[in-house]
This record gives structure tokens, sequence and C-alpha cells, in this order.
């Protein structure tokens, strides 16, 4: 099911009686990046994924979009849909937006899942390439930026190996809006640094890596894995920095062994 809050497009899959899960996905992707962990899980578990501000059917605007903003809209579709204390689920982007909102209110959910992501804020360099990237697609077009960002974050094996699922991504990333695309790199810009908080989390927590991710390697990632006390870490193989469209058969059995774990079904 299909519905508009606050200006983002929601799809809802399943029982809404059963326990919830959103899902928020990576840049510069949509909601349909989880179909495959959707169709795993819907059975079980009340589904949630929408489209971030500025991609997918979600409202653009003007572009001038904050970290801070992105969490309000997470919060707002919580709000709405009378979730229960939803497990949150994100990737790359999506861990941005899913850290910051637990470290804003932990409360709110009951478990946490990251995959192909980081708790630290950009560098100089970082931001430096945010900026090239927000100034590319000025001077040439949405088209370019997004072949060369959505190929670096697959494996290298991926656009042959896979050249349907490849293709597919890239076509659907190529649709969006480029104010709604430069909005979201301005908002990745000014996200804050959550790594002082990980210590802090309480809810369980999975931590998923591509072994080949190039973005968020592992090494990176298995040490913000073992700052957040208690939580599992896992590498995903034969997949890059898009583990969920790479290898969801493997992506698949980790949260469902975390879930089952934890919540018995």
């Amino acid at each position: 099911m299909n519905r508009i809050i606050n200006g983002l497009s929601v799809n809802t899959f399943g029982d809404e009686k059963n326990q919830p899960v959103i899902f928020v996905h990576g840049f510069p992707y949509d909601h349909t990046m989880w179909e495959e962990q959707i169709n795993f899980l819907m059975d079980k578990y009340f589904c949630v994924a929408y489209d971030v501000r500025g991609l997918g059917a979600s409202f653009v605007g003007d572009g001038q979009y904050t970290m801070e903003f992105f969490v309000d809209d997470l919060f707002s579709i919580i709000s709405e849909l009378k979730l229960k204390k939803p497990i949150l689920c994100g990737l790359s982007m999506g861990g941005y937006i899913a850290l910051r909102s637990v470290e804003k209110n932990q409360d709110l959910f009951s478990a946490l899942i990251l995959l192909d992501t980081r708790s630290e804020a950009d560098d100089n360099t970082g931001k430096l390439k945010r900026a090239a990237g927000i100034n590319q697609i000025n001077r040439e077009g949405l088209e370019k930026f997004v072949k060369a960002f959505v190929t670096f974050c697959f494996a290298d094996e991926a656009p042959i190996e896979q050249e349907e699922m490849f293709n597919r991504t890239l076509q659907k990333s190529y649709k969006h809006n480029p104010v709604g695309v430069k909005g979201c790199i301005i908002a990745i810009m000014s996200r804050t640094d959550t790594t002082h908080f990980l210590q802090q989390i309480k809810i369980p927590t999975l931590v998923i890596c591509g072994s080949f991710d190039k973005l968020t390697p592992p090494l990176v990632m298995r040490a913000m894995a073992e700052k957040i006390h208690g939580s599992e870490f896992a590498v995903v193989p034969r997949a890059g920095h898009m583990t969920p469209l790479e290898n969801p058969a493997n992506v698949n059995d980790l949260i469902g062994g975390f879930l089952k774990r934890k919540f018995g079904k």
C-alpha cells in the first residue's frame, strides 16, 4: 500500500499488527532497493519502505535539505503510521539517518540494522568530493555523475555478472530530479558525527558490510561495530556497497537470523 506522509512516498507491506521494520535506502536510490528483503520478511513483519525526500516518488521542493530534516521525516512516518517500537534498517545514507535518529530518540526503536555505512561525518576531503559532485551535476547533468557514483558502489564484477540488476538500478537512478539529488548531497554533508554515541546504543544492533565495499570497507565497519556494546557484525561475500542488491540471499539470512534471535520469529 502506498500513501503520502509529509510529502514522502511511503510503502507498506504485510500485516500492520506485526512488528514493524522501517527500511531507509541509500543514495542515490529509492525504496525498491529493499525489494528482496521486504519479500523475505513481510509474512512475519510489517515492512515500511519510503523514498527519502528528493528521491523516487517523494516531494523534491527546493532541495535545501539537512540530515536533521531527514530525521524529522522519519519521525513523521513513525508518528503517522503509529508504529510501536519499529526495527530500523538503513544502508549508507539510510544508515546516517538511522544513527542520528537513534541518537535523538533511542527509545522509539526496538533494534537497529546498519548496512554499509559509517558513523563519522565527512572530513574536509569528503566534503570537497561532495561539492565536486554537485558541481558536476550543474555542469554536465545528472547522468554522468550517477553512472560513475553508482558503478563505484558495486563490486567490480557486478556490472558484468549481474548485468540486469545493475542496469535496472542505474536506470532508476537516472530518473531522479537533479535538484533532489543535489539536496541529498547537501544533507549528507550536513550530518553530524555520531561516533561518540555508539557506545550508548543499548538496543540490539546488527552491522553488515560487503566484502568488496570500497566506500565503507569491512575494517571501518568492524571498528564501528566494536564500539556498539553487544552488536553483531557480518561480512557479505561477493558484494560491494550495495549488499541487499548484490547478495540478497546472504543479507536475508543475516537479517532473518538476527531477528529470530532477538524477537523469536
